[in-house]
């Protein structure tokens, strides 16, 4: 019984000893490089390792997951270093090896991103963020910036709560000084900066504070459910980002364009004279008022707006079409009245002076579509002034626009 007892313990000796051999010489294998060669021995002895004990298995998996930083597999990586902590497991270099592996995922994004694989990019950074959410606030915002880039509206929407949720600030601090040699600005570290203002070396030494993204954060979130077709959590989001940052234009179109959808006109139109109080000189909002105004009947007003816009924005094709559109609307009334004529000596009269009125309407818009023909030559300016010189018998500007048109 003693033998075999002592047989028993010779033999879990040696298979002990062979389970520390082959962790150590895949370990070995991997530090000078051949990853492949550690991996063999970690497949080929897979048995091995069944019943290894702890300590052993520790090795291993601390192994597994550099091999997999090694072959990109980040997230499998990461699982195995967290596996790794999680047994109670210690290795001086823990700390290192994880902050390696953020490294090579952030960088791993960047490529990415500069491939236009933003989604993958996302991910990654996300990845990055949730390995130290304290310290690395910064990767689940560029995740969420590469999400919408990558047109994933779902994957940004998830990323922006979260910043939301930690109200992530993104505030960064630049320290710099001009060079008294040769009068160029540089930046330095805090330390470094406190400790040159004590020489003769650098001059003009300022601090420099960003601002907050918070304001940016709620004000996308807004965006994004505005982009799903959720406008009610769309609304909810713009009226809490303005209350952040009431006097941000891109709030206020977001919330005008809201409002448009809802076919709140009134609430749109207020919205973009606020707008215009803010920018003063965009005629993009001043075409949009312009808009709202000529679909509620205000053709007074629209024409008002449309002009101002092609004041501001001379190159605004959709200006001069709406105007031109806007002035012709004013042909229907005249045309019913003509058709409904008949042939006595006041209603030839009565026609004569329709007539008049339908070319004066027509001689409006000649100068308006040519501005814009010269600014570009926009097909349906070229067919609308063509058709008008037919009816006003211009065959010289007839022959001209027909001319453009080919």
């Amino acid at each position: 019984m003693k033998n075999k007892l002592f047989l028993l313990f010779i033999l879990t000796m040696t298979f002990s000893f062979g389970q520390k051999k082959e962790v150590k010489k895949a370990i070995k294998l991997f530090n000078s490089g051949d990853v492949t060669g550690a991996v063999n021995i970690l497949e080929t002895n897979a048995a091995l390792f069944e019943q290894a004990e702890a300590k052993v298995l520790n090795q291993k998996t601390f192994l597994e997951a550099q091999i997999e930083q090694a072959n990109k597999n980040f997230e499998a990586s990461y699982e195995k270093y967290t596996a790794f902590k999680a047994a109670g497991a210690v290795n001086s270099d823990y700390d290192a090896k994880v902050q390696s592996l953020t490294s090579d995922i952030v960088n791993s994004a960047i490529e990415d991103n500069a491939e236009k694989r933003f989604v993958d990019a996302a991910s990654k950074l996300y990845l990055a963020y949730t390995i130290n959410p304290e310290t690395n606030q910064d990767y689940l915002y560029y995740a969420a910036s590469s999400s919408v880039n990558g047109a994933d509206f779902e994957g940004s929407l998830k990323y922006y709560n979260e910043l939301k949720e930690i109200r992530y600030e993104g505030i960064t601090t630049r320290y710099l000084a001009k060079s008294t040699e040769t009068g160029e600005e540089i930046e330095f570290s805090e330390t470094e900066y406190n400790l040159y203002k004590k020489t003769k070396e650098y001059s003009d030494f300022k601090v420099e504070t960003s601002e907050s993204k918070f304001p940016e954060i709620v004000k996308n979130i807004a965006l994004i459910y505005a982009q799903l077709g959720d406008n009610e959590k769309a609304m909810g989001a713009v009226k809490e980002a303005r209350k952040e940052n009431p006097k941000d234009l891109n709030l206020i179109l977001t919330e005008a364009n809201l409002y448009i959808q809802l076919e709140e006109n009134d609430r749109f139109e207020e919205l973009m004279k606020e707008a215009i109080a803010q920018d003063p000189n965009n005629g993009s909002l001043y075409f949009n008022l312009g808009v709202v105004n000529a679909q509620r009947g205000n053709a007074v007003e629209a024409r008002k707006y449309y002009e101002k816009s092609i004041e501001l924005n001379p190159n605004s094709e959709s200006s001069y079409l709406n105007l031109v559109s806007l002035i012709l609307d004013g042909e229907a009334k005249i045309v019913d009245e003509m058709n409904s004529l008949g042939n006595s000596r006041a209603d030839n009269a009565r026609y004569d002076i329709l007539k008049t009125s339908r070319e004066e309407i027509y001689k409006e818009c000649v100068p308006i579509l040519e501005k814009l023909i010269k600014v570009s030559q926009n097909e349906e300016a070229i067919n609308t002034l063509m058709n008008i010189y037919g009816t006003l018998g211009d065959n010289e500007g007839f022959m001209k626009m027909k001319g453009l048109l080919k």
